[in-house]
């Protein structure tokens, strides 16, 4: 159920990045609901494995490396999704994960539950 909970409101803000002017493009409901899909699997089976690679320099930037580690996987999703368009390239992909990630700590507190 969480991940339903989670698939949800990653949808709903990927909605919501793609209303603000940052160079994040979604066509429609069903293009963020797929990208939403396409992110999360993303960040479950690549992001570990360009995370393990980029140990070394995430440790010299203490931790700051993984926003460019986010913003790989969301370009990653960009590219894999037909209607999910990223304008300014990786500058698109580094403003939308962390719109993302405000976007959806926003919402995840207004349903009170803790995204998974």
């Amino acid at each position: 159920m969480g991940i339903i909970i989670n698939w949800i409101v990653t949808t709903i803000s990927f909605l919501i990045i793609s209303k603000i002017p940052i160079g994040v493009e979604i066509d429609s409901f069903g293009k963020a609901a797929l990208s939403a899909a396409v992110f999360g699997i993303l960040n479950a089976f690549v992001r570990p494995i360009i995370a393990f690679l980029a140990f070394p320099i995430n440790f010299l930037t203490l931790g700051l490396f993984s926003i460019v580690i986010n913003a790989i996987i969301f370009g990653l999703a960009a590219l894999l999704v037909h209607g999910f368009r990223l304008r300014w390239g990786i500058w698109s992909a580094l403003i939308g994960t962390i719109a993302l990630s405000i976007v959806n700590s926003i919402l995840f507190s207004l349903l009170g539950t803790v995204g998974i």
